[in-house]
């Protein structure tokens, strides 16, 4: 596998384990900017032209993300007297801790799903979305080794070098359902 380093130094991943982090990941304005940052670091400057918002929106935004240990400074530069910061990722990948999700923290604050569905509906109506649902009666042993296996191919998908003209969005996710199953035939 290709890796394609942002030209400073990150974590490979970092969980998020205090409820503030969760919700920081959680706006939309911060988890594009989180994007941006996986292809090299950048001033707030370049960040607004990006997403196309107020420097202001994305200088506070910056800030959330920086105060809950998300994002670095990774080097500065003067321009006209103004130090300016380039900010970049603290990892490489970040991901909900147990400890982070109890009690709710990620309800209405970070929902992976939600985000895709709302990413893919144009794609859909394109015929370019890729995906499917499938179930499975398993034992929570079951899905957990299942559930590492998916986690190290995003790993893989996170790593892919940053190229070509399209961002593509991989969603993926194991749940229990409350589907009927049938009675034993024993």
């Amino acid at each position: 596998m290709t890796d394609n380093p942002p030209g400073y130094e990150l974590a490979d991943r970092m969980a998020l384990t205090d409820p503030a982090q969760v919700k920081a990941v959680g706006h939309p304005v911060r988890t594009a900017i989180l994007q941006l940052l996986h292809e090299r670091a950048a001033t707030v400057t370049e960040l607004a032209a990006a997403i196309e918002r107020p420097k202001s929106t994305v200088a506070h935004h910056v800030d959330v993300l920086f105060r809950n240990g998300l994002l670095q400074v990774v080097r500065t530069r003067k321009v006209r007297a103004i130090e300016e910061r380039f900010y970049g990722r603290t990892a490489r990948m970040f991901y909900v801790a147990a400890e982070a999700s109890p009690a709710g923290a990620t309800s209405g604050d970070f929902n992976d799903f939600e985000v895709a569905a709302r990413e893919s509906a144009a794609a859909f109506e394109e015929g370019k979305l890729w995906g499917f649902i499938r179930h499975a009666r398993l034992s929570e042993e079951q899905a957990s080794a299942f559930w590492d296996r998916m986690a190290e191919l995003v790993d893989e998908f996170d790593r892919l070098p940053r190229s070509g003209e399209t961002t593509y969005g991989f969603a993926i996710g194991v749940y229990p359902t409350a589907h009927p199953s049938l009675p034993s035939t024993e």
